[in-house]
């Protein structure tokens, strides 16, 4: 395979191994709110559930060619690639196909960057791309491994909950065995306290305690508990479509806002 691309979107993983820690809906509404900035987007659902593809209104039906045809080599990105609702957003489905992938790519030699073969060949650069983001699965399993090795960095998101810093450590581990093996470049772009209320001392404690244990690897940024967000992937909308006005879209929109900042000031860039 020719990995020849000259484009070069920033690739970034949204991973936790714990699940209902807000991993997708960052995912869909990071991508939306950078996409509402201008840039182009690519959310890769490398999730088996489907829910970023569910969540985007991707009918079932219509996964033709999903993320394991990309990972296998039998689709090329663009054409995988399918349009969302959002202007300079679009999504390479996922499908319960996936969760065959541990099984069916073992015999593979190169199974740990078939991801990062697929989205480092030439076809990629006819999507003109800013960010490739990649939704993964609610484990540390070869899927995740995938999106590690092909990331330029990892978004954490981190639910402002008891233990949340606890279930933190087997992620970093994995990201330190990662840079040390297979992608020396790879960085945590950031750690996103999600399901957060002001309003409770739990969360309160959870974000001093993240704060002070791992600095300006936490974003500024924090998402909250807020039902708009919960309820807009039922509509198949991101929350800067679903309720422009409600807490969670200025949550997303000053994520995002975070992020592209450091494409301009690479000293704010947090290495892990």
């Amino acid at each position: 395979m020719n990995l020849s691309r000259t484009t070069n979107p920033k690739i970034i993983s949204i991973a936790n191994q714990k699940g209902g820690v807000g991993k997708t809906t960052t995912t869909i509404n990071l991508g939306a709110a950078l996409a509402r900035s201008g840039r182009r987007v690519l959310l890769i659902d490398l999730d088996p559930q489907g829910n970023a593809s569910t969540g985007l209104g991707i009918e079932l039906a219509d996964r033709i060619e999903t993320t394991y045809e990309l990972l296998t080599g039998d689709a090329l990105p663009t054409e995988a690639a399918m349009p969302t609702t959002v202007e300079n957003l679009s999504i390479i489905p996922a499908t319960t196909d996936l969760s065959s992938a541990d099984i069916n790519l073992m015999a593979n030699e190169k199974r740990s960057y078939m991801l990062h073969d697929a989205l480092h060949q030439p076809d990629i650069d006819a999507l003109n791309l800013d960010y490739i983001l990649i939704d993964c699965p609610p484990s540390l399993n070869i899927l995740t491994v995938n999106a590690m090795i092909a990331s330029d960095s990892v978004v954490v998101p981190l639910q402002s909950e008891f233990f949340a810093l606890e279930g933190l450590s087997q992620l970093m581990l994995t990201i330190r065995d990662i840079r040390q093996t297979a992608n020396s470049a790879l960085r945590i772009e950031g750690i996103a306290l999600t399901m957060y209320d002001k309003r409770n001392n739990l969360c309160q404690q959870v974000e001093a305690d993240a704060r002070d244990n791992l600095g300006e690897l936490v974003f500024r940024t924090v998402i909250p508990r807020n039902v708009r967000l919960s309820e807009a992937p039922s509509f198949a909308l991101p929350i800067i479509d679903y309720d422009p006005t409600s807490k969670g879209s200025h949550a997303y929109l000053a994520l995002a806002e975070e992020i592209i900042s450091r494409e301009s000031n690479p000293k704010t860039r947090r290495a892990s």
